[in-house]
């Protein structure tokens, strides 16, 4: 997601009247901000998916924050929304057979032969997909295939 997707985001929002969207694309945007701020340049797609993560982090742990106290249905219903509507907003994970593929091609570009190359593998994976890959089912296939 690129800024520019974000406020189109906001603007259907708002037209839909989807308050809890909004509001959290709104606190997106804001994080997104306050880093150009600080960089005093536009955000790239890669920083404004960061900040996504970040956000996404941070009310998933809210979630269940509030799903241990169990005293405000509403609440933790809004927040499993919010999460919902954070996760649409990530690309697609890299996964199943093309996951498998990235790994067989990492372990090849890295010239690993042992368990204890798995940190360049998964490295090289992250850097190919932006780091957005299941990271333990990367682990496994690579340890299975340098065993």
């Amino acid at each position: 997601m690129n800024r520019n997707e974000l406020n189109e985001g906001i603007k259907t929002a708002l037209k839909a009247h989807d308050k809890v969207r909004l509001m959290t694309l709104r606190g997106v945007l804001g994080e997104v901000k306050n880093l150009e701020v600080d960089k005093h340049a536009e955000a790239s797609e890669q920083e404004v998916n960061d900040m996504v993560k970040r956000v996404l982090k941070q009310t998933g742990q809210t979630l269940e924050m509030s799903r241990k106290a169990g005293d405000n249905p509403d609440r933790t219903a809004e927040f499993e929304r919010r999460v919902s509507i954070l996760e649409g907003c990530l690309p697609q994970q890299v996964e199943g057979d093309a996951l498998k593929a990235l790994v067989t091609w990492a372990i090849a570009e890295t010239g690993a032969v042992s368990k204890r190359d798995i940190g360049k593998v998964m490295g090289a994976v992250g850097t190919r997909t932006g780091g957005n890959f299941d990271k333990a089912a990367a682990a496994k296939m690579a340890g299975a295939e340098l065993a």
